[in-house]
């Protein structure tokens, strides 16, 4: 499996789309910071067929240290949750 970077997905699209480099650099850059700006607010980002972005609250919990085995209190969070959309899970499960 390898790893592919934003660098790589803008050269590609610049490519695919005969934009210049930069210009497609600045676009991908303001939708990836549109995205995290919505799920700072709390908001849920749907793309229909490819996927949903949201944000679950986890509860507190006590967690143990395998070292030493003391049990450590974990705090709350928010976190990003993604679930894939129907076309995603099509493609990715090769149906």
């Amino acid at each position: 499996m390898d790893t592919v970077t934003k660098k790589e997905l803008i050269d590609r699209i610049a490519e695919q789309t005969g934009e210049k480099r930069v210009a497609v650099k600045v676009v991908v850059q303001a939708f990836l910071d549109e995205i995290v700006e919505e799920l700072e607010q709390g908001n849920r980002l749907e793309f229909r067929d490819f996927g949903v972005f949201e944000t679950k609250k986890r509860a507190q919990r006590v967690a143990q240290n395998p070292k030493t085995l003391e049990k450590v209190q974990v705090p709350s969070k928010r976190t990003v949750k993604f679930k894939p959309g129907r076309m995603m899970k099509n493609k990715v499960s090769g149906d």
